[in-house]
């Protein structure tokens, strides 16, 4: 599972990113100049961003159905070295919501063929759960 971290205010990349994918249709460019937004200064500003994360599933995917049923579910993750849990949150994401739109167009940067019915999940960390570990 691919997980998005989603600008606090994400309407200026939303944008972007819909105007690249339906500027074109060659995939390599649409990637291309995708990437280069995202590499230039789009994570640069980490107080620019939710603490909510997301994540795009097919339509009537069996695990993003299970996320859904559950509510909330345990993160495991590794940056460097360093491994991190918490518990989280799970909310199933209405293509109104600005963070639905925002992974939907994402990810259409990388798959410009993503169909419209696609289910998007929200998850909102629980913080007091987080554990940070250092891996050996």
């Amino acid at each position: 599972m691919t997980v998005l971290i989603i600008p606090s205010a994400p309407e200026e990349s939303t944008t972007y990113f819909r105007f690249q994918v339906r500027k074109s249709n060659d995939p390599k460019e649409v990637y291309e100049k995708g990437l280069q937004y995202l590499q230039a200064t789009h994570f640069h500003q980490t107080t620019n961003f939710s603490d909510r994360m997301t994540a795009l599933f097919n339509a009537g995917s069996p695990l993003g159905t299970a996320l859904i049923e559950a509510g909330e579910c345990l993160f495991e993750f590794e940056q460097f070295a360093q491994s991190f849990r918490m518990f989280c949150a799970v909310d199933r994401l209405v293509p109104e919501d600005e963070a639905f739109q925002a992974t939907l167009w994402h990810n259409r940067l990388f798959n410009p063929g993503l169909p419209d019915d696609v289910m998007i999940l929200s998850f909102a960390p629980n913080w007091s759960s987080a554990q940070a570990c250092s891996i050996n």
